[in-house]
C-alpha cells in the first residue's frame, strides 16, 4: 500500500532560501512561469499554517549560477501570479 501511494503522489520540490533576517525557510516549489522572457518561481513556504504563495525572479550570473530576487513592478508580479491562478484554478481556492 505505501509503495502504491508514493507511486501516484508527485514529486515535490523543496527549496531553502534564507530570509532578510538570515534565517533558513522552506519552501515547496509549486511552479515556474515564463513572462516576458524571464523565468519566475512560484513558492509556499512550509512552515506557514495559511500560507501565501511568493514568487521570485530567477536570474543567473555570468557563470550560469542562478539566484532568486523578488520582483521589481507590482505589474509584473500580477501578471505572474494571474497566468499561475489560470494554471492551478482547478487545484487552489484564490481570495479575491
Amino acid at each position: 500500500m505505501a509503495n502504491e501511494e508514493l507511486l501516484n503522489e508527485e514529486e515535490v520540490s523543496i527549496l531553502e532560501l534564507t530570509d532578510e533576517d538570515g534565517n533558513e525557510v522552506e519552501f515547496e516549489l509549486v511552479d515556474s512561469v515564463d513572462y516576458e522572457g524571464e523565468e519566475y518561481l512560484i513558492l509556499l513556504p512550509m512552515e506557514e499554517e495559511d500560507p501565501e504563495v511568493v514568487i521570485l525572479k530567477v536570474v543567473a550570473d555570468s557563470k550560469g549560477n542562478e539566484s532568486y530576487v523578488t520582483v521589481d513592478t507590482e505589474e509584473t508580479l500580477m501578471a505572474v501570479f494571474e497566468i499561475f491562478k489560470e494554471r492551478f484554478k482547478d487545484i487552489f481556492t484564490f481570495e479575491g
